[in-house]
């Protein structure tokens, strides 16, 4: 039988998959090893294989990674294991197939009716996450193979939206760390998995898009084996389970080349593999709120993992922030997560993850407990942010035609409320009454914010991103990212030499595949990385992949110029001409067409030059009483559409985007102006 059962690192050099010198590389194992034997499931068709433990006197059965590192502080005598329920986290770095796997998983577990309609991606619910293909938000789901619940918690694989992933690690005894079968490792891989084995998480790997030709699952394990040990592993965690899957079709295995025709060796895996949460049912009730999520008509619900005791509807609790900060609620209503919905219960043993109405005020971090001898959890704790943008009022000539919400009054309290849920966002008051500075883990982080923002109708204006710098002994420290890059070879010489003038130094350089594409490593400052997607974009005509994550703080790197060109202003309010943009588009790139409202000062297009520069967009051609034999026919260039994103990147320290619910525009700041006149 050729399988690919773990890797145990008896040294500190990843061993050799292949243990054939044979040319063709194929996985040669006896039927039985290390106690384990195959045998088919039942419940599936006879194709399917599932492991299956044997008692054997001679060898011992294959451990899996669970680590005893972290304990709860509850006696072991008075603790036990449920065997009925596995609370389990999918991580993986963006776009590997997290949840495209998790779709499998529920239709292969009957969740939906066979002529039930299920659009893809089921778990990114959020109308922002099926416009940009991510998963921003991370959500609870549960499904049920032979008689134990798992419940599943999709989380998003973006480093901006790390803070989501720090925060459920609570709540689960184990993750499935989905791997590209191409790509392997990258930034974010590295990131989840060392937050999974800080919290002595097992693991259970799973090589994904196995179906892809140029897929290289040999290397994709070593590499996995390499960073465990990079990261410090145990012996135990470095004993991982590995899984062949591929997501699109609903298959799963134990071999590369030998995929069974469902997901049943990865079910398989997840129950013989991932413990079940180690309880003490008769202690006093605790429960850690881990998410929060509001109903119009429940009010705000508190979602966790019941670590202690059992939580009945209509109970008396004590919510508890540490030992002296301790208040009285009442559990009006009770969920469990059963399938793809919430279910109503009665009581919830400890465990489940549940969701609980009724409490008010809950915030996240805060412990539920029992009303007389409860104490309260450890706190979730999560990464500092590194970037800041300043967030003000609407100070153009439009203000108030499009949006709701205008005032300073109408921001602070958006902007506030955003860190009920939000944990790893800041907001501070900023110079002015108007100003606010909120500062996230990226760009993206805080451009989703914006985003969300402008869809319930609050028109604003934000600055530039910054990124946040310490210092410590009287030195300037700045953030350093991890950047990835994958690029085709024929564009290789522009990127390098883009990524070198932003200071970034090269760490790793190595091919990938058969399609000509190499992945290069670099640490860089994020100061270098604003404004970076779009210029290697067009060194690359398109072709580029960037990813990046936190790495460390680091002296700072010096002067960086992130933009050669200047803006193009508009001289005047009105409405642009054909004529007007005909003589100014031979200046550089427009951002507007004919017949668009633009007011002074607005950025109307990009300058070929070093340098802003004025123009009159608003011109029209002269009236004569002469009359022409033909009309002057003008042929005007497409102009650019730059999306929120793109706009963030672009503008510099003396330039604002201004955000409404219809339109994104970019001004110069009315304060620089003024600055300059008074000088």
């Amino acid at each position: 039988m050729e399988m690919a059962i773990s890797f145990h690192s008896s040294s500190l050099k990843a061993p050799s998959i292949n243990p054939n010198p044979n040319p063709n590389p194929k996985f040669k194992f006896p039927k039985q090893l290390l106690g384990l034997s195959l045998s088919p499931l039942s419940s599936f068709n006879s194709k399917t294989t599932c492991l299956k433990y044997r008692s054997r006197n001679s060898t011992k059965p294959v451990k899996c990674s669970v680590s005893q590192t972290t304990q709860p502080s509850i006696e072991k005598s008075q603790l036990k294991r449920r065997s009925d329920i596995r609370n389990i986290a999918i991580v993986a770095h963006v776009d590997h197939g997290k949840t495209t796997l998790v779709d499998a998983m529920l239709r292969q577990s009957k969740v939906f009716r066979d002529n039930q309609f299920v659009q893809e991606r089921v778990m990114d619910s959020n109308d922002l996450e099926r416009e940009r293909g991510i998963t921003i938000l991370s959500k609870n789901t549960s499904i049920t193979y032979k008689d134990t619940k798992i419940n599943i918690i999709d989380t998003p694989g973006h480093s901006d939206f790390g803070g989501e992933v720090e925060r459920i690690l609570n709540m689960v005894e184990g993750v499935l760390l989905v791997v590209d079968s191409v790509e392997g490792p990258m930034p974010q891989t590295r990131f989840v998995l060392k937050k999974a084995l800080e919290f002595g998480l097992a693991v259970v790997v799973v090589v994904n898009k196995i179906d892809r030709p140029s897929a290289r699952p040999d290397f994709v394990i070593n590499s996995t084996f390499e960073l465990f040990i990079e990261l410090n592993a145990t012996d135990e965690q470095c004993d991982f389970q590995a899984i062949y899957a591929s997501g699109i079709k609903g298959k799963a295995g134990l071999s590369p080349d030998k995929l069974a025709e469902d997901l049943g060796p990865l079910f398989e895996s997840i129950i013989r593999c991932i413990p079940g949460p180690r309880i003490d049912k008769d202690g006093a009730l605790q429960m850690l709120a881990t998410n929060i999520e509001y109903d119009g008509h429940k009010g705000r619900i508190a979602i966790g993992r019941l670590h202690a005791g059992v939580l009945q509807k209509g109970m008396e609790v004590r919510v508890c922030t540490s030992e002296d900060s301790c208040r009285y609620a009442r559990i009006s209503e009770l969920f469990v997560y059963e399938k793809f919905s919430r279910t109503p219960a009665e009581s919830v043993e400890a465990g489940d993850i549940c969701a609980v109405c009724g409490i008010e005020d809950i915030q996240i971090g805060e412990t539920i407990a029992d009303k007389t001898s409860g104490k309260p959890l450890p706190a979730i704790k999560v990464e500092e942010p590194t970037v800041k943008m300043a967030f003000c009022i609407n100070t153009s000539p439009f203000v108030g035609r499009e949006g709701k919400y205008v005032t300073s009054r109408n921001l602070r309290d958006r902007l506030y409320r955003e860190l009920e849920r939000n944990l790893a966002m800041r907001v501070e008051d900023g110079e002015t009454a108007d100003t606010f500075i909120v500062s996230g883990r990226g760009t993206l982080h805080i451009t989703i914010l914006i985003e969300n923002m402008r869809r319930e109708g609050y028109e604003f204006m934000v600055g530039p991103p910054k990124v946040i710098n310490k210092k410590v002994d009287d030195k300037l420290l700045e953030p350093y990212e991890i950047a990835a890059v994958e690029v085709p070879e024929e564009h290789l010489g522009p990127v390098v030499e883009l990524l070198g003038k932003r200071r970034g130094q090269m760490i790793d350089m190595e091919g990938m595949g058969s399609e000509g594409t190499t992945l290069m490593k670099y640490k860089i400052p994020t100061r270098g990385l604003l404004g970076l997607r779009n210029a290697i974009l067009t060194a690359s005509r398109g072709t580029a992949i960037l990813n990046t994550i936190f790495d460390s703080y680091g002296p700072w790197a010096g002067d960086i110029i992130t933009r050669d060109q200047g803006s193009l202003v508009a001289f005047e309010d009105g409405s642009s001409t054909s004529y007007a943009l005909f003589s100014s588009q031979e200046r550089g790139q427009m951002f507007i067409g004919p017949g668009i409202e633009v007011y002074k000062g607005q950025i109307v297009g990009i300058h070929q030059r070093p340098g802003d520069l004025s123009l009159n967009v608003c011109k029209k051609k002269a009236a004569t009483n002469v009359r022409s034999n033909k009309e002057q026919t003008v042929v005007l260039d497409t102009p650019m559409d730059y999306s929120l994103d793109d706009c963030i990147e672009y503008i510099q320290e003396d330039e604002l985007v201004e955000v409404t619910p219809s339109s994104i525009r970019m001004c110069k700041n009315p304060k620089f102006a003024a600055a300059k006149k008074n000088r």
